[in-house]
C-alpha cells in the first residue's frame, strides 16, 4: 500500500513532515508531491502523474485546499483505493470554494489574504501565526509561513465536476477551532460523504500540532481497504 500526501494552500510537502516520520517508521511508502497552485487542472494533472509512478493500490490524504485536489480526481483516480480528508475542503458537483465561503463573512485567516500582481493570495506573517497555525510553536510556524507556496486567486472560482468521492471510501479529520474554513462546513463534508469521522482539538493545520491522531486516521484507512 502506498500513501500520497497533498498539501494545501499556503503550505508545501514539508507540512506532511511529522506524520510522514510516523507513517515510514511504521513501513509505509510515503510520497508528499509539490503542487504549483497554479490552477485546479494543473494541481489535478500533478497528482494524477504521482498516482502513475507506481502501479501500487494507494490512500491519498489531503489537507485543506489540497481535498479540493483530491476531490477534482473524479472517476479518473488511478491506483486510488481510499481519500483522507485533513480539514479539507469534500465539495459537491456543481459547488466552488468562493461560492462556499461567499456564504458568510470571510474567515479570519482569508479576511487577511493579499493579491500579488500576478494573481496569487499570499498570507502574511501575523495572520499565518494568528489564524492558520496559532497551535504551533511560533519559530517553526514562521518557517512555515516563510515555506508558503501561494495559491492563485482564480482557483476559488473553479466549479466542482463529479466528485471522487462519490465512488471511494473517505476518512475525514475535523479541525474543532479551524479560522481558515469553518468546522461546521467540514462536519458537512464529511457527513454527506459518509466519511469515518474524527474531531480534533486542533487549529487548520491539524497534521502539524496534531500528528500522531492524523497518522491514526491515515493508518485506519489502510487497513481497512
Amino acid at each position: 500500500m502506498r500513501i500520497v500526501l497533498v498539501h494545501g494552500a499556503w503550505a508545501d510537502g514539508s507540512s506532511w513532515a511529522a506524520v510522514i516520520r510516523r507513517l515510514q517508521a511504521a513501513g509505509h511508502d510515503v510520497i508528499a508531491p509539490q503542487l504549483p497552485h497554479t490552477s485546479l487542472a494543473d494541481n489535478v494533472a500533478k497528482l494524477r502523474h504521482v498516482l502513475t509512478l507506481q502501479a501500487k493500490p494507494t490512500v491519498v490524504a489531503a489537507h485543506s485546499y489540497g481535498g479540493q485536489v483530491i476531490t477534482a480526481l473524479g472517476s479518473n483516480a488511478p491506483n486510488v483505493v481510499g481519500l483522507v480528508y485533513v480539514a479539507g475542503f469534500g465539495l459537491d458537483e456543481g459547488e466552488s470554494i468562493g461560492a462556499l465561503l461567499g456564504q458568510g463573512p470571510p474567515t479570519p485567516a482569508i479576511a487577511h489574504l493579499q493579491l500579488d500582481e500576478q494573481g496569487f493570495a499570499w498570507l502574511p506573517e501575523s495572520a499565518f501565526l494568528r489564524h492558520f497555525a496559532p497551535d504551533v510553536d511560533p519559530v517553526e510556524a514562521r518557517v512555515m509561513c516563510a515555506v508558503q507556496q501561494p495559491l492563485a486567486y482564480s482557483t476559488l472560482g473553479d466549479v466542482m465536476t463529479t466528485p471522487a468521492w462519490k465512488t471511494l471510501p473517505t476518512w475525514f479529520a475535523v479541525a474543532e477551532h479551524d479560522e481558515v474554513i469553518p468546522p461546521d462546513a467540514e462536519r458537512q463534508f464529511a457527513k454527506r460523504m459518509g466519511a469515518t469521522t474524527i474531531e480534533v482539538d486542533s487549529s487548520h493545520v491539524v497534521m502539524i500540532s496534531h500528528p500522531d491522531e492524523v497518522t491514526t486516521l491515515i493508518q485506519s484507512a489502510v487497513k481497512t481497504v
